[in-house]
């Protein structure tokens, strides 16, 4: 007697004493791997990492859960980046969509990054077609939308920025098993926004705060930029960078990691410039890679001010 292609097929009955292999499930979505590689790339933000940690624990155990007929509503997945610039949130957020694909979770793993300009309008009818084409690039990974708090400007009634916040909350809902959206800003300002925004709030279950790195860990970090690049520091020059570090973050617009990639690049092109007076004179291998206190200490940061800025602005 032949069956019927139409017919429901049941669901195959798991025992209640069925073995599920956590730690297998984990090493085979490569989570350890990618988690290891962040602790590489990342220094210290041991928070941020215990929360990544608890979030793939979750997953995990929410597919084995899966696996043996225990349906659930999947887990909301929509995060919250706070924290000031340079301290790591877009690597995150790539190490984050990494993990989702490799759990099933999103079907590509990219990232797209968007801002205001990027998904608002200035005219009616501008908007929609923006926000909805960012979103389509988006599916199947993550969106993150930095400096989030600029999408809502109250003070204009004639902003069309809630026209992309309602955009974004029904995506969120109706997409939430191959889409997760990351908002990224300054702490202070991104609990105004969500205080504003009781809807957005609610589909945003994960909430990260960033730290500032200490000079010790700039320090690393700097060390760690240079040795990717085939730099190193000579001592005197490490014991200068660690003088720039506690200055510099006296100063305004300081940008935690972001901020020692910048000194470093202009180390480099000192360091050039006094290679390149020496001409006619033989250089070692050494030479070539070795960073000297004078490149650092050459800084306007050892005057008190931001490097970077017109000479003739004021500090703001």
């Amino acid at each position: 007697m032949g069956s019927d292609p139409d017919s429901p097929i049941a669901a195959p009955t798991v025992s209640d004493d069925t073995a599920i292999d956590l730690q297998l499930a984990y090493e085979s979505a490569g989570i350890q791997e990618m988690l290891d590689q962040l602790d590489r790339e990342l220094i210290g933000l041991r928070p941020v990492k215990a929360r990544i940690r608890e979030i793939a624990a979750l997953l995990v155990v929410d597919r084995a859960r899966h696996q043996v007929g225990l349906e659930t509503t999947p887990p909301s997945l929509h995060m919250s980046f706070t924290g000031r610039p340079g301290t790591g949130k877009t690597t995150v957020a790539a190490r984050m969509s990494k993990i989702l694909h490799g759990l099933g979770y999103v079907r590509k793993g990219h990232v797209v990054t968007a801002t205001r300009d990027d998904l608002v309008g200035q005219y009616i009818g501008h908007t929609a077609p923006k926000t909805r084409e960012m979103l389509k690039k988006a599916m199947g990974g993550v969106l993150f939308i930095d400096e989030a708090y600029y999408l809502y400007r109250p003070e204009n009634e004639r902003d069309y920025g809630a026209e992309a916040i309602e955009i974004l909350l029904q995506v969120m809902e109706s997409n939430r098993d191959d889409l997760v959206v990351i908002f990224a800003g300054y702490k202070e300002r991104m609990d105004v926004f969500y205080q504003s925004n009781p809807g957005l709030s609610s589909r945003v279950a994960n909430h990260i705060d960033f730290p500032d790195y200490s000079a010790a860990e700039l320090l690393a970090i700097a060390q760690l930029i240079l040795a990717a690049e085939n730099y190193r520091f000579s001592e005197e020059a490490a014991a200068a960078f660690a003088d720039y570090i506690q200055r510099r973050m006296q100063l305004p617009f300081f940008a935690n990691a972001r901020s020692i990639r910048n000194a470093i690049d202009r180390a480099r092109m000192r360091q050039a410039n006094r290679l390149f007076s020496r001409m006619g004179t033989p250089l070692t291998k050494l030479d070539l890679m070795t960073i000297e206190a004078e490149d650092i200490t050459a800084s306007r940061v050892f005057a008190g001010e931001v490097e970077g800025l017109d000479p003739a602005r004021p500090l703001t």
